[in-house]
C-alpha cells in the first residue's frame, strides 16, 4: 500500500514503508471531530478548540504530502504553515480571557497585546513546524522528540484537552514505536502533522512558555544547520560504515553528537531524546511551580 525507500543507516539498507504519517493525520482527525460532536471542548463566537485543531493536523498533513511529492524547496515550506496560523489566530481573537503575554524565565512576563495574534502566533507556529521537521533522517529522531513534547503539554493542559489529545497521542506514540525499530518511516506528512499539532495545542492551551523551553533542542539545532547553510555554504551529513555513525563536521545536533566520536543509530536518537525528555521536565516543573 505504502510506496517504500531504502533504509540508509541499516546495514543492506532494506526497504522500509514510508508516508505513514498520513494515519496519525486520518486517525487524530476523525478521534477530535467525534470528541466535538459528544461535546468535549468549548466553542467561543463559534470558534472551537477541538475544530481549530482538527484543522491545523489536517494542514499539516496535506503540506507533508504535498512535500513528499514533489520535494518542495525551503522557502516553500518555511513560510506555508502561516497559513495554519489563521484559525488560531481567529481562536484567539474570540477568546479575550486569553493571555496575550509570554513567560520568559529570567526575564518575566512579557506584554504583547494585538502584536501577539498577529504577529507572535504565525511565529510560534512557522518556527515550531519547520524546526521539529528539521531533526530527522534517523529511525526514532523525527517520533519519538515530538511525543516527548506532547507529552509534556498534554500533563499541563486542563482535562479537557488531555481528553482531546489522548487519542492523537495514543496514535502517535503506536507510530513511534514502529519508526524506532525501523520499520516504517511518519516521512514529511507525519512531521509536518505533528509539528502543527504541538504549536497549535501550546496556543490553545496558552503553554507558550512551556513549549518554548521544550523545544530549545530543536531551536537549537535549526541555527547550527541554517548557519552552516547560510554562512558555509555546506549541509551536515553523517558517514555509516555499516555499523555505526560518524562526522567530520558539527553542522547539526547530530552531527555534533557523532563528530569523531562513532555512535549507533539507536544510541543517537536515544541521546537526543534524553535530552528533549530533559528540557520537557524542565517546562513542566517551571510551569507547574509558577502556578
Amino acid at each position: 500500500m505504502f510506496p517504500k525507500v531504502p533504509d540508509q543507516h541499516k546495514p543492506g539498507k532494506p526497504l522500509v514503508p514510508w508516508g505513514l504519517g498520513v494515519i496519525y493525520v486520518l486517525f487524530a482527525s476523525i478521534y477530535i471531530f467525534l470528541a466535538y460532536f459528544l461535546g468535549v471542548g468549548k466553542t467561543t463566537d463559534g470558534v472551537s478548540a477541538p475544530l481549530t485543531l482538527a484543522v491545523c493536523i489536517l494542514f499539516g498533513g496535506f503540506m507533508g504530502m504535498l512535500d513528499d511529492w514533489i520535494d518542495l524547496k525551503w522557502r516553500y515550506k518555511a513560510f506555508m504553515p502561516l497559513i495554519t496560523a489563521l484559525p488560531l489566530m481567529y481562536f484567539v481573537l474570540a477568546n479575550p480571557e486569553m493571555r496575550t503575554s509570554i513567560s520568559v524565565p529570567l526575564f518575566g512576563t512579557v506584554q504583547f497585546g494585538d502584536a501577539y495574534i498577529f504577529i507572535v502566533v504565525p511565529l510560534i507556529v512557522m518556527v515550531i513546524t519547520n524546526t521539529i521537521n528539521m531533526l530527522g533522517g534517523l529511525n526514532g529522531l523525527e517520533t519519538v522528540g515530538p511525543a516527548i513534547i506532547l507529552i509534556g503539554l498534554t500533563v499541563l493542559s486542563s482535562s479537557t484537552f488531555q481528553i482531546l489529545m489522548i487519542g492523537p497521542l495514543i496514535i502517535w506514540l503506536i507510530l513511534a514505536f514502529f519508526n524506532f525499530q525501523g520499520k516504517i518511516f511518519v516521512g514529511n506528512t507525519g512531521s509536518f502533522a505533528i509539528g502543527l499539532t504541538i504549536a497549535s495545542f501550546a496556543v490553545l492551551t496558552d503553554l507558550k512558555s512551556s513549549l518554548l523551553i521544550s523545544v530549545i533542542p530543536y531551536v537549537f539545532n535549526s541555527i547550527l544547520i541554517l548557519s552552516s547553510v547560510f554562512f558555509i555554504r555546506k549541509k551536515a551529513n553523517v558517514t555509516f560504515d555499516g555499523k555505526k555513525l560518524v562526522s567530520d563536521h558539527r553542522r547539526s545536533l547530530v552531527t555534533l553528537l557523532t563528530y569523531r566520536r562513532p555512535l549507533t543509530e539507536r544510541q543517537v536518537v536515544t541521546i537526543i531524546s534524553l535530552i528533549i525528555a530533559v528540557f520537557t521536565a524542565i517546562a513542566v516543573g517551571v510551569e507547574i511551580f509558577s502556578i
